[in-house]
């Protein structure tokens, strides 16, 4: 019977979903990636979009928010938790390992595989400021920089241009084009996509730099990442005949996070509005660099 009971238990915790976090619509480029890795998981993405995007704010913020809904995915049921922004990862990822009992993977700019694969010794690096600013990063370029240089621009105005659903308008390809072109003219042949939202501009990228530079995007590094703390745990999901579900919430009204579903993922499927404890008031966000 005690058997039985521990078998089911094991079940239910594999046929749980993984829950993917970010501060809006940019972890949707880390849900591609999983569903194409793990079909067979079922899977709960959560926006914080009512608080995007998270680069301007300051630390105390960031932990807040992305221990507020950390926690009230873990109310939901998630087997482990993916936050799919670089940002809140920077910012947070040891509190969230700290405070929450299930597993959590976080993301982080390619510079370990941008540093092995520029043949110019040169690279740039697009990121939040957020992301740029924090101790993880400086860590993350001691330890894989080796003797290849980084050029790293705060990609200012490129979320909330994304969160609008604005990827290739006349103004985001100049704020690009303002970004990359210093880097070409460094010698720069890879770039790394340091925001889970960039891999958007993709197109955006390649009409102003064409075939010049290497772009480094992690979201599939992270779906194989989950694949091993999933087999570690023994939570891989049971093989169903039915495709897995994938289940959408955001902190507001949800209506941009639809739309991105249905153009990038070709998915029509309603969003639900996330009900969490409110945070304390929002600190007044800088305004950003044009």
């Amino acid at each position: 019977m005690t058997t039985n009971h521990h078998a089911a238990a094991a079940t239910d915790a594999a046929s749980a979903p993984v829950g993917i976090f970010d501060s809006g619509l940019g972890g949707l480029s880390v849900l591609r990636a999983v569903r194409a890795q793990l079909p067979n998981e079922a899977l709960l993405y959560a926006a914080d979009s009512a608080h995007a995007p998270y680069g301007p704010r300051d630390n105390a913020f960031i932990i807040e928010r992305t221990l507020t809904v950390g926690e009230w995915l873990v109310s939901e049921g998630v087997k482990v938790l993916v936050v799919a922004c670089n940002t809140a990862t920077a910012g947070s990822i040891a509190v969230l390992r700290d405070q929450l009992p299930i597993p959590v993977i976080g993301v982080e700019p390619g510079i370990k595989p941008a540093a092995l694969q520029s043949k110019t010794r040169v690279a740039g690096v697009l990121a939040t400021q957020a992301t740029l600013g924090s101790e993880r990063f400086r860590q993350l370029l001691a330890r894989h920089a080796a003797d290849c240089q980084f050029i790293c621009q705060p990609g200012h105005g490129l979320v909330d241009a994304i969160e609008r659903c604005d990827i290739d308008s006349p103004e985001v390809i100049a704020l690009l084009t303002r970004y990359i072109e210093p880097m070409l003219e460094a010698g720069a042949d890879t770039l790394v996509l340091g925001c889970t939202h960039y891999p958007f501009l993709d197109a955006a990228i390649r009409r102003i730099a064409g075939d010049r530079l290497a772009l480094v995007d992690t979201s599939v590094a992270i779906a194989r990442q989950l694949e091993r703390v999933l087999d570690t745990n023994g939570l891989h999901a049971p093989t169903f005949a039915t495709p897995a579900a994938l289940r959408l919430c955001s902190t507001n009204e949800g209506t941009h996070l639809r739309q991105l579903v249905s153009a990038l993922l070709g998915l029509e499927l309603p969003v639900e509005r996330i009900v969490a404890k409110p945070c304390s008031p929002a600190p007044p966000r800088p305004p950003e660099a044009a």
